[in-house]
């Protein structure tokens, strides 16, 4: 039964990863339509500082790789707003693999937070989503990385590929209760993490770019947001030229300023 003296909001939407670049993006992008938003990641402070923009903002810290601080996470939402309406799981993080001798730990690190840490938040929310009056959404952000392989991408790449099966997967089952499951596929994307990149990317967008074409697929609820269509096309080629674009990416990779030698993202 609704507690009576907590006024619940429509349109409640919980955003892993909203302290900067697309996270943030969306964050505002919502808020400033009238959505109510719960912004979670890990430093408190900056999400004090964004809750002060907009009064639809309420900052809730949380790590999503630790399960202890995802509950935490969960039992606040429940106590002070009894469900959700939308989870937004987009936070995440990158470290690329040097060859011949990789930090195989990288490999663990990634996916602890891209794929057991979105797992973690997903199923924290899942009983808040089925106790909104309205239909739920669950909407991951994966990456066009799943469409092509890319040198010292192992442990990314992986993880996003991880993510798009289990939210393919879940998008079956999640339709026998009425709940709609999204999945988007950004190209390379300008945040604080990619500018560590020192490579080329190709169709780079700003992130306020990509949060608008992502608030404005999801008013359909698709099962797919994928963008810039151009750079899908150019991966896709992957698939049906493997050896030519194998030779492509070896020989970008022996140019070292087209090398990724930091930490980074593609979102």
């Amino acid at each position: 039964m609704q507690n009576e003296n907590i006024a619940v909001p429509n349109n409640l939407t919980w955003i892993t990863g909203a302290s900067s670049g697309i996270g943030l993006s969306l964050t505002l992008a919502l808020a400033n339509q009238g959505h109510k938003i719960i912004a979670s990641a890990r430093d408190e402070s900056l999400l004090i500082d964004l809750s002060k923009s907009n009064p639809n903002i309420v900052p809730l810290p949380c790590d999503i790789a630790d399960k202890v601080s995802v509950l935490s996470a969960a039992s606040y939402i429940r106590e002070n707003f009894l469900k959700l309406d939308r989870i937004i799981l987009n936070a995440g993080t990158c470290e690329y693999l040097d060859f011949p001798e990789p930090q195989w730990d990288a490999i663990r690190r990634v996916m602890e937070v891209n794929y057991f840490g979105t797992i973690n938040c997903l199923e924290s929310a899942l009983p808040l989503l089925r106790a909104s009056d309205s239909q739920p959404h669950v909407v991951v952000v994966a990456s066009q990385v799943t469409f092509a392989p890319f040198p010292r991408a192992e442990a990314y790449g992986a993880s996003k590929a991880a993510l798009q099966y289990f939210f393919s997967s879940l998008q079956v089952d999640m339709a026998e209760e009425n709940i709609d499951v999204t999945i988007v596929n950004p190209g390379f994307v300008d945040t604080p993490l990619t500018r560590l990149n020192d490579f080329k990317m190709p169709f780079l967008l700003d992130a306020e770019i990509a949060a608008m074409r992502i608030v404005e697929g999801l008013k359909k609820r698709p099962r797919e947001i994928t963008f810039p269509r151009r750079l899908k096309w150019l991966l896709k080629l992957s698939k049906v030229m493997p050896v030519t674009w194998g030779k492509l990416i070896s020989k970008n990779a022996s140019d070292k300023n087209s090398l990724p030698t930091k930490k980074g993202v593609n979102k």
